[in-house]
């Protein structure tokens, strides 16, 4: 959960850096705000997959 906390805040930088750079034009603040929106959505997607907890054994009751 921490981990997935972590990209939650990451997405929410990278959004506010790309609203940000598309308002200001500033182009760098653009790339590198929309590197860290997808980055942040690649870790709370990975920490909180449901395959990765089935074969890890860590889900509660019988599969």
């Amino acid at each position: 959960m921490v981990i997935a906390s972590t990209g939650v805040f990451i997405w929410l930088g990278g959004l506010y850096f790309t609203i940000h750079g598309v308002l200001y034009d500033v182009k760098p603040e653009f790339r590198y705000g929309m590197l860290a929106l997808a980055l942040g959505i690649l870790i709370f997607v990975v920490a909180l997959n449901p395959l990765a907890q089935r074969r890890s054994g860590k889900r509660d009751g019988p599969t």
